[in-house]
Order: structure tokens, then C-alpha cells, then sequence
């Protein structure tokens, strides 16, 4: 709770006080701005720089115009739209593709900066009351797939469609924090909706089971016991017909099991054979792989996000393994 004595006391330069107004909304902004940006590194830098800002501007705020949260979420949403305009940021690099071997790789129109959220992090964030307007439950709206969706409208937009419709802010907050009429917030949630009806839908795909259910467990096992034994045929069995594995920071990836089975099958060439230590991003079943040898120190070769479609596969994300550390997880395992 927001109290007069820590407000007085912030304002008058005590950082202890303005911390403990600030600091309990920390994650809940991360999980904005990473909506927001799509790179947990992004979200990270704009959170620091919303704190800043507060920090220097907490003197000149006043209750009777926003409430704490709503204020520091009209800071957090700027930086962000702030970033998201930088346009040099977002600048893919360039790939050869006659340098790859068949199948060819399916060239995808998404976000190539792309990066997972560790479910660490949702603690404290997800859970919290929405507003009374919000239309996505809070599991569906730090998917990959819904992140991935975002990122591809235009940033007015993007921040308008998370404010209202995923964190359920009224039409009038949103426009004061971003400083525009109403009308004009109603209309560009209007083209937001719109752009997201108008990507493919996954036709015939069950929901996902719940995280930590039977259901979902049993998946996980079967596919972990699989890779870790390079049983192609098991793999393969879990798969949707439309699988699609992205692949970011390449901006492109491999489409219908076929085509992801053929992919595998070269992955596996040679007797390669992986380790898998589990984990969660987005609220997703995930892995870090480990490149088996015959003796010695197994080290990283990547990080993958699983997305469920009922009892089946319907898409896997692998990232750089870089991305190891934010999960817990070493860059290499001790010879077994």
C-alpha cells in the first residue's frame, strides 16, 4: 500500500522509502516491458531506466492524478515505445541460405530478436488483479507465441492492446499515459485487434494442457526420454503436421514434420547425442541441451521452448545458448 509517511518521505529525496513504493512493482513492469520488446535484456534496461525516471521525478507526483502503479506504468510504457521506435536495434542480420543443405529452411516474417522469459521471473508479476477490461487470461499473454504476435504491430498500438486488453486498464488511464485522447487510444486498439484476427490461426490445435498437470508432465517425459536417446521416430510421433521450429536470431525455420523430421535426422547425424536439463520460460515446458562426448566436459548447444498443442507438439523455439544463465542453468555439465 501506498502511504502518505513513505510518499512524504520519498519526496523528500529517502531512497529507502521510495524503494519500498517502487521496488514491490518491479517484476510486474519487467513482464510489461518484455511484452513490450520481446528481449528480457530490453525489458531489463527500460525497468532500470523507469526506476531512474521515478526516482527523479517522484517529487512531482501527486495521487490525486494517477495511482503509484498506474504512474509507473506510464513511465515503463514510454521507455518502451522509446526503444521499440529505435528502429537501428532491430536490424536483422543477413544469411545466405544456398549455404544450407535440404530441407531449405522457410523464411518466417517474425521478430529475429526474440528471447525467452524464465518463469522465475513471473513470480509476484503474474497472479496480480487485472483490470476489469482485460480479455487474455495471464498464462496465454506471456506465451512465445502471443509475445511473437505482439511484435509485429506498430508500437502505438502494441502499447494500447497490452494497457487495455492484457492488463485491463480503463480507455481514460491509457490515454493519460500516453497522452492522447480517448477516441484516438479506442481507435488504435480497434487496428490492433484487427492485425492480430488477421495472423494465421493454428487450425485444429487443442489447447495446451495445464502447466504442471499429468497431461502435460507425460508429454514432457516422452519427448526429454526421445531426444536424450535420439529416438527420431518417437520425436517425430509427438509432432503436430504444421510443427514449425523457429529459430531466432535466424529469421527463418522449418515447417511440417516432415521437413522438421529430415532437420532432426541431420541434427543426430553422426551418433550426436544431447542431455536435457528442464526448465520453464513463458510458462512453457523448456530445456537446456548438452552435447553429449565419450568423455569429458558436455557443453551447452542450445536452449529450447516447447509449445503444446493437447497431447502433441506444435512448435519448438531454440535459442543461443547464452541465454543458459538467466534460466539457472550452466554453460557446461560435469563427464557423466
Amino acid at each position: 500500500m501506498v502511504t502518505a509517511d513513505l510518499l512524504s518521505r520519498a519526496r523528500a529525496g529517502d531512497g529507502d522509502a521510495f524503494r519500498e513504493l517502487a521496488e514491490s512493482h518491479r517484476r510486474e513492469l519487467q513482464v510489461h516491458c518484455y511484452r513490450m520488446l520481446g528481449s528480457l535484456q530490453d525489458a531489463e534496461d527500460a525497468v532500470q531506466e523507469t526506476m531512474l525516471a521515478a526516482w527523479q521525478g517522484i517529487g512531482g507526483f501527486t495521487e490525486e492524478r494517477a495511482s503509484l502503479r498506474t504512474w509507473l506504468y506510464k513511465i515503463a510504457t514510454n521507455r518502451c515505445l522509446n526503444a521499440r521506435r529505435a528502429v537501428s536495434r532491430r536490424r536483422a542480420r543477413e544469411w545466405d541460405m544456398s549455404q544450407f543443405e535440404a530441407p531449405l529452411p522457410t523464411p518466417r516474417d517474425e521478430p529475429v530478436w526474440l528471447q525467452p522469459f524464465p518463469d522465475a521471473f513471473l513470480e509476484g508479476a503474474i497472479g496480480r488483479p487485472l483490470g476489469p477490461e482485460a480479455r487474455y487470461e495471464q498464462s496465454e499473454a506471456i506465451s512465445l507465441a502471443f509475445v511473437t504476435a505482439l511484435q509485429v504491430l506498430p508500437p502505438r498500438q502494441l502499447a494500447v492492446l497490452i494497457l487495455r486488453d492484457v492488463l485491463g486498464f480503463h480507455a481514460s488511464e491509457v490515454a493519460g499515459m500516453l497522452e492522447v485522447t480517448v477516441q484516438s487510444v479506442n481507435s488504435a486498439l480497434k487496428r490492433a485487434r484487427a492485425s492480430l484476427r488477421r495472423r494465421p490461426p493454428a487450425a485444429g490445435h487443442q489447447p495446451p494442457p495445464a502447466a504442471g498437470s499429468p497431461a502435460e508432465d507425460a508429454i514432457v517425459a516422452m519427448f526429454a526420454r526421445a531426444w536424450a536417446s535420439a529416438d527420431l521416430d518417437a520425436l517425430v510421433a509427438l509432432l503436430t503436421d504444421d510443427v514449425f521450429i523457429a529459430m531466432p536470431p535466424e529469421p527463418f525455420g522449418y515447417e511440417g514434420r516432415d521437413n522438421v523430421a529430415r532437420y532432426w535426422a541431420r541434427q543426430f547425424g553422426a551418433g550426436r547425442t544431447f542431455d536435457l536439463v528442464p526448465t520453464r520460460a513463458n510458462g512453457q515446458p523448456a530445456f537446456g541441451a548438452y552435447l553429449r562426448v565419450p568423455a569429458g566436459v558436455r557443453h551447452a548447444a542450445g536452449f529450447y521452448v516447447l509449445t503444446l498443442a493437447g497431447d502433441r507438439i506444435c512448435g519448438m523455439t531454440r535459442f543461443e545458448a547464452s541465454v543458459l544463465p538467466w534460466f539457472g542453468l550452466p554453460r557446461s555439465l560435469p563427464a557423466r
